[in-house]
């Protein structure tokens, strides 16, 4: 239960408003080093941009032709970083690049751009780069398209599978060192007196309730809201009356789109990043839980990012240049198992190209237009989310004139990391091998890291927690009680999408839906009405943001027609 009373209460320092990986990491850092800080997120944690990315911890190779100099630089160290803080998380990715002599970057282009990469992560532990041959790159890749290849680069970066998870762990984090974390938490007013914010008014989600946070005398706010974030300075109240923040808008966000399959005719076991052929545009081919992880689009949105699709066209686009690349493949729409889009909240930049606006991050002080103690944060990429809580939480100090304590996050491991030589996996086999599969276990450290033994811990107590939620899948019926009591999960969303990949390995996650409901209803205390709820909302969800034809599905009840001022529970 959360305790609104004990935090209306409360008077914190720092009120971070957006949950995605960046308010995650602001939180984390703000606590570890003392400030007093509730995080408020309105959906649920990486619920956003956070959770539709490539799953990529990169260096953004890409960012060289734009002269990006200091922020390809910022990502690399960023990228090694969370290779030794989050190694369960966070491994190193083999990565493929065919070139072609007809295509937007030539031979030399390529190698130029490996070359500056290498000097930018000089401090790397992954290898550094190789260019292939003609001959070379034809012998590794027999099914790629021939027309025009004069050779290939290969180098590493980082893959963080379970992306989702990863900003998950700052809140455990932000949590374990006194930071107040809510979910499903929305902020409805930002009250301000003079020039400042003095307090929030917030409306619990799950359950209407209202109430207030306030802020001390020397406090911050941080909007971290991601391509909300003008959406929360339009919240300002001032005398009674609205009061927005500012007058021009912060976020001019691009859409990106990606689909995801299974294994087809010519798959790499690399990952590629690739030309299109029709537009020159880069995208990702990328090998992720035994699929095909393929996108992004880049397209300039403007809406509202909270029900968002995969256009058609897009699904379209991705699988006809998967198919110019690898002429084997001939996949089709039948071949899609999942997708997902996204909102990346770049800075506003009328006129220029999609791919080229900027993916700087940018502290935007609202000193300008007449609030001295608010912050937003403008872009910021999954990679350098620890550098942008770091440089926030700097701020916050010298904004209420104190002297900073050193940063911690650059060296304190997350909370799941598995320090090498550590023999905790060995002696977790041997202790529930007869209680749990073999593969389950294997896979729960995958997910977890150190933290699987936490869940298996429920098994001890319960020993059908240990039985498979479907046979196609390693995940355990322990996973669904573990989020629900431990990783603040309240919805089957939550639970199938978010801490789990259940909904993207298994046809939606339909088919385990009864499973998931009864093992709720049996071990988490939920009702008849809670669930046929939860299970409404999670149809509404898959309708509306990952399946294209909704209507061609078999989902046995037909889901509800959602008033948009009612927020539903997913």
């Amino acid at each position: 239960m959360r305790d609104f009373q004990s935090i209306q209460q409360t008077t914190y320092d720092l009120i971070v408003i957006g949950g995605g990986v960046n308010g995650a990491g602001v939180a984390r850092d703000a606590a570890l080093r003392g400030l007093k800080t509730i995080l408020i997120e309105k959906g649920d944690f990486a619920g956003g941009t956070s959770s539709w990315s490539t799953r990529l911890i990169h260096g953004g190779l890409r960012y060289l032709e734009y002269f990006e100099v200091p922020l390809v630089r910022e990502s690399l160290r960023e990228r090694e970083i969370l290779l030794h803080t989050a190694p369960h998380l966070v491994r190193p990715l083999l990565l493929t690049i065919p070139i072609y002599k007809n295509r937007s970057r030539p031979y030399w282009k390529i190698w130029a751009g490996m070359f500056l990469y290498d000097i930018l992560s000089a401090d790397k532990t992954v290898p550094s780069h190789r260019m292939l041959s003609e001959a070379k790159f034809k012998q590794l890749f027999p099914s790629m398209d021939p027309d025009g290849l004069v050779g290939g680069a290969q180098y590493y970066d980082g893959q963080v599978t379970y992306a989702e998870r990863l900003c998950l762990e700052n809140i455990i984090s932000a949590d374990e060192a006194g930071a107040t974390v809510l979910n499903y938490v929305k902020v409805t007013k930002l009250h301000r007196e003079g020039d400042k914010i003095t307090h929030v008014t917030c409306k619990d989600v799950l359950t209407g309730k209202e109430f207030t946070v306030k802020g001390k005398d020397q406090s911050m706010v941080i909007n971290t809201s991601g391509p909300w974030v003008d959406n929360v300075c339009q919240l300002g109240v001032k005398n009674g009356g609205n009061a927005p923040i500012g007058k021009t808008q912060k976020i001019g966000g691009t859409k990106g789109s990606h689909i995801v399959v299974d294994p087809f005719a010519g798959a790499p076991d690399t990952s590629l990043y690739v030309e299109a052929k029709s537009d020159g545009r880069p995208f990702f081919i990328v090998p992720w839980l035994g699929m095909y992880l393929i996108g992004t689009t880049d397209y300039r949105f403007e809406g509202t990012p909270d029900q968002l699709k995969a256009d058609n066209d897009e699904i379209d686009y991705l699988l006809q240049e998967t198919n110019n690349i690898i002429p084997n493949a001939r996949l089709s729409r039948d071949d899609v198992k999942f997708t997902y889009s996204g909102v990346r909240p770049l800075p506003n930049a009328e006129g220029k190209k999609a791919g080229s606006i900027t993916r700087r991050h940018i502290l935007f002080d609202h000193s300008k237009e007449g609030v001295k103690n608010l912050i937003s944060l403008i872009g910021g990429k999954l990679t350098t989310y620890r550098q942008v809580g770091e440089e926030i939480v700097e701020e916050v100090y010298k904004k209420i004139g104190k002297s900073a304590p050193p940063c911690p996050t650059e060296d304190q491991p997350l909370p799941g990391a598995i320090l090498p030589n550590d023999s905790l996996i060995q002696q977790t086999v041997l202790n529930y091998e007869d209680k749990v599969p073999r593969q389950s276990i294997n896979h729960l450290f995958k997910v977890y890291g150190a933290r699987a033994v936490k869940v298996l811990e429920l098994v001890d107590s319960e020993p059908k927690l240990g039985e498979l939620i479907t046979p196609e899948l390693p995940d355990i019926k322990a996973q669904v009680v573990y989020a629900v009591r431990h990783e603040y999960a309240h919805t089957l969303v939550d639970i199938a999408r978010r801490r789990t990949a259940i909904a993207m390995e298994a046809h939606y996650g339909l088919e385990v839906l009864p499973t998931l409901i009864d093992t709720l209803k049996t071990y988490a205390g939920w009702d008849d009405y809670k669930s046929a709820t939860a299970k409404e909302n999670y149809l509404s969800y898959m309708k509306n943001n990952c399946i294209p034809d909704f209507d061609e599905v078999d989902t046995e009840v037909e889901p509800r027609n959602w008033d948009k001022e009612e927020v539903p529970l997913f």
